[in-house]
Parts: structure tokens; C-alpha cells; sequence
């Protein structure tokens, strides 16, 4: 999963709420932070999607835009930042606590790490692990590189969509210098690739002919999400 960024230094142009402070009261101070550590600001996770905003009238991106308004209106040389979280269609748990992983709050990923991993030994088939970022094939990790692990992960994310190559290239290659970007024979290779290191389980990225690439629904397969973004781009 990759993240969506709002910067902080565009005007804000739509009617924006009273934001009268009322007489100031005494705050509670901040936890003390560790020796030689000073605070220099805060993180505020705030759970809710799109179709939430929209049935509350309102979007995620004025609400981003308020919050700004608001902290500058508070304190005028505040600087501000804003990260919208993405995950997975359907990815479960409360809002709050998928903003917080994809996020990358350490807090939450400590608890996520936390838990016990002998699920991890407790089943044969594979197991793409999108959080850590690694797949398991029989109890055993399988070698991939970056780019084996990100193709998988690219079609995985897009379960049941048939995707083609200019596609791949374009969304995990964007970034590359002109020299580097492969053509649409070499993601052939990079398929192979993958699939030799998927062994007995190689027929879970199918084969479109004359189209591309797709991840069905199977089996063998479990798919843990919630976490890390991946470079795919939204």
C-alpha cells in the first residue's frame, strides 16, 4: 500500500468554520519525553473514509483542510503536514487503528509485532504477508527480492483484474531513470522469475494470453494486510 500527500502550503479556498477560540483554559502538560528529546510537535490520527465524510456532508479533504486552518488560526507559525492513509479494499479493524499502521505509528506497530507469529508455522500453502513485507511458502520464507515481492504484491492487491504489462511497468517502475524502466518482455522475465521461487504454488499468478498477469482467489493462499504502503500509486 503507498501514501497520498496533502502539503500544507496551498490556500485554502472554501468557507471555513468559525474558529473563535473560547478564553483559554490551563492545559494538562504533554508526557514528559525522554532526556536529551524535546517535543516539537504532534501526530492527530483521525479514522474515517470517504463514504463516512460524504455521509456526514462533508469530504476528507476539507476536513484535512480545517484541521490546518484551525491549527494555523491557533498558532499563526504553526507548520503543517498532512498524510492520508491508504489499505487494502476491505482491509478490517477499526479506521482509527488502520490509519495508525499505514501510518507507521510505532506504537501501533510494536502491538502489531507483538503478536505471536506461530500462525505463521500453524499452516502449509503460501502466506503473503503485505505487513512485513516477505512471502511464506510451506513454513519456510521464499527468497524475493524487492521487485519479485512487489510485482506479487501488486497483483495480489488487485485480486481478480487481469493487468497488463505497460500497467506494471508504469506503477513499480515510475520512479526509474529512463535506462533502467524495462520493456514489456522483461516483465515476462520478472514473472518467470517470480514463479520459479513460487514453485509448486507458481500457477497463483496466472497468465492472460495476450493481455498480462492476474491473482486469483485460491486455496493455498492467505494474504495478511494492514500496514506498511507499498510504491503502488493511487
Amino acid at each position: 500500500m503507498s501514501l497520498a500527500h496533502i502539503h500544507a502550503n496551498r490556500p485554502t479556498h472554501f468557507n471555513q468554520p468559525d474558529l473563535t477560540l473560547a478564553p483559554t483554559v490551563a492545559a494538562p502538560r504533554i508526557r514528559a519525553v525522554p532526556t536529551g528529546t524535546e517535543a516539537r510537535g504532534f501526530v492527530l490520527y483521525v479514522g474515517i473514509d470517504e463514504a463516512k465524510a460524504a455521509a456526514a456532508g462533508t469530504s476528507l479533504n476539507r476536513i484535512v483542510e480545517a484541521l490546518k486552518a484551525l491549527a494555523v488560526d491557533i498558532a499563526p507559525s504553526a507548520e503543517t503536514y498532512a498524510a492520508v492513509a491508504l489499505a487494502p479494499e476491505g482491509a478490517g479493524g477499526r479506521d482509527v487503528d488502520v490509519v495508525r499502521l499505514a501510518l507507521q505509528d510505532p506504537a501501533a506497530l510494536a502491538q502489531h509485532r507483538a503478536e505471536p507469529e506461530e500462525q505463521d508455522r500453524a499452516r502449509s500453502g503460501v502466506v503473503v504477508d503485505i505487513s512485513r513485507k516477505r512471502v511464506i511458502l510451506d513454513n519456510e520464507t521464499a527468497a524475493l527480492t524487492y521487485k519479485e515481492f512487489e510485482l506479487l504484491q501488486y497483483l495480489v492487491l488487485r485480486e481478480g483484474r487481469t493487468i497488463d504489462r505497460a500497467e506494471i511497468i508504469a506503477s513499480l517502475w515510475n520512479s526509474a531513470d529512463e535506462d533502467d524502466t524495462p520493456n514489456e518482455r522483461t516483465i515476462d522475465v520478472h514473472v518467470r522469475r517470480l514463479r520459479s521461487k513460487l514453485g509448486r504454488y507458481e500457477d497463483i499468478v496466472r497468465t492472460v494470453r495476450g493481455v498480462g498477469y492476474r491473482f486469483d482467489r485460491h486455496a493455498d493462499v492467505a494474504i495478511r494486510q494492514s500496514t506498511t504502503p507499498s510504491p503502488d500509486l493511487f
